[in-house]
């Protein structure tokens, strides 16, 4: 089990690494819990996973997965197998870099304020009808 973790934390802070996201405990906390939906997880938690020490839950390793946009099987076991962009299944094209740095500081905010910004939007766009 502890080659499997070594392993398992090799592969974490490779992917980061190849999506751009510094492999620090405290910058992937803020970022993994902007989109997990569960209890927060700690900064120590955190250096785990990337040390070797602990192996996150099945949840977790999906939300991490999205995060560097890999197979979460090709995460957590090894292999081949980026995934392809999300944003680019929803995202008009007319979308601009101002619109994208909203959308990207939206989704980097905790889960109780995106509820109140998700709120906000949906009053505008019902008063404005």
């Amino acid at each position: 089990m502890e080659e499997e973790k070594t392993a398992f934390a090799r592969r974490l802070r490779a992917a980061l690494e190849d999506a751009g996201i510094e492999p620090s405990a405290a910058v992937l906390e803020k970022r993994f819990n902007s989109r997990y939906r569960g209890t927060p997880v700690t900064v120590q938690a955190i250096s785990g996973w990337l040390t070797g020490r602990y192996m996150p839950k099945q949840d977790k390793i999906r939300v991490l997965a999205e995060l560097v946009r890999i197979d979460p099987h090709v995460l957590q076991f090894g292999g081949g197998g980026r995934i392809a962009e999300a944003r680019a299944e929803w995202l008009p094209t007319a979308v601009g870099a101002r619109e994208r740095r909203v959308i990207d500081a939206f989704l980097a905010l905790p889960p109780k304020r995106r509820e109140l910004v998700a709120e906000l939007v949906t009053a505008l766009h019902d008063s404005a009808r």
